[in-house]
């Protein structure tokens, strides 16, 4: 809940992609404190795990969970879009936790690829998780580089989709229809599984018992919700990015916590 209103209060002045980073923060909550060995005293480990936030537009929720988790002092997360701090709309590897820029979608899978490949090369245990957007997967380099992650055996890559269905303001499947993922996915090689990207126990269920699987990365298909958690914005295709008043803002925690629902007049960027 604390982490949703750190995203909620950086939806001002500005704003974020609030709908987005709604729809993958409960992913982001469940690997950094059950899932990933990383913690604010090992981030520069050689022998840690890495997350590469691919669809980097989401930054609000990893900066929020850094927060709540000690990477970071909760106090930066004011600083959002202040040129006094690095607290911006894409991770900016001067905040500490981060591992590399992204915002350009389609990238980092393959930087992970290149991390996981090292690894391999000098017998390390550690995991590489990327997690892309639905949207991204638009993008030829996402699939360029999951030929690649076959032909190179990486068991110790994970991939998790954030199949939100929507592609900034507009649902994937008007766009540029995207199913069947799964069926895709096995073509190229990869291991596929699906799980409730909301459910902490189903997320438990899947990554809790992981194991690396032969020679195979493998994909991970997460069913979430954009805005998940403030009804007002759930499912919306014009929420995607919100830059919200102060009144709004406050409107929208009491919405979080059960209040009547917020009486929104903000418009958001439309992109046609």
């Amino acid at each position: 809940m604390r982490v949703r209103e750190h995203i909620l209060r950086m939806s001002t002045d500005g704003g974020c992609f609030t709908g987005a980073s709604l729809s993958c923060v409960d992913l982001l909550v469940y690997l950094y404190s059950r899932f990933l060995n990383v913690t604010p005293e090992t981030v520069a480990d050689p022998s840690r795990d890495y997350l590469l936030l691919s669809k980097g537009h989401d930054v609000p929720a990893l900066y929020s969970v850094f927060a709540e988790l000690g990477f970071i002092d909760s106090t930066r997360l004011a600083n959002h879009l202040s040129v006094d701090d690095d607290i911006y709309w894409h991770p900016n590897r001067n905040v500490r936790g981060v591992e590399f820029h992204s915002g350009s979608l389609g990238h980092l899978l393959s930087v992970g690829i290149g991390l996981a490949y090292d690894i391999k090369r000098t017998h390390g245990s550690n995991r590489v998780v990327v997690i892309l957007g639905d949207g991204e997967l638009n993008e030829g380099s996402v699939w360029e580089a999951m030929l690649v992650a076959r032909a190179l055996r990486l068991d110790n890559l994970i991939a998790i989709i954030d199949r939100n269905a929507f592609q900034a303001n507009m649902r994937t499947e008007e766009l540029i229809p995207l199913e069947p993922i799964a069926a895709k996915v096995d073509a190229f090689g990869w291991s596929v599984s699906s799980v409730d990207g909301h459910n902490f126990e189903a997320l438990e269920n899947t990554f809790g018992a992981w194991k690396p699987i032969a020679d195979s990365p493998q994909m991970v298909i997460a069913a979430t919700q954009r805005g998940r958690g403030v009804p007002s914005i759930t499912d919306r295709s014009d929420r995607w990015f919100c830059n919200f008043t102060a009144d709004e803002v406050e409107a929208l925690i009491g919405e979080l916590h059960g209040s009547a629902p917020a009486t929104l007049k903000s418009e958001t960027l439309i992109v046609r």
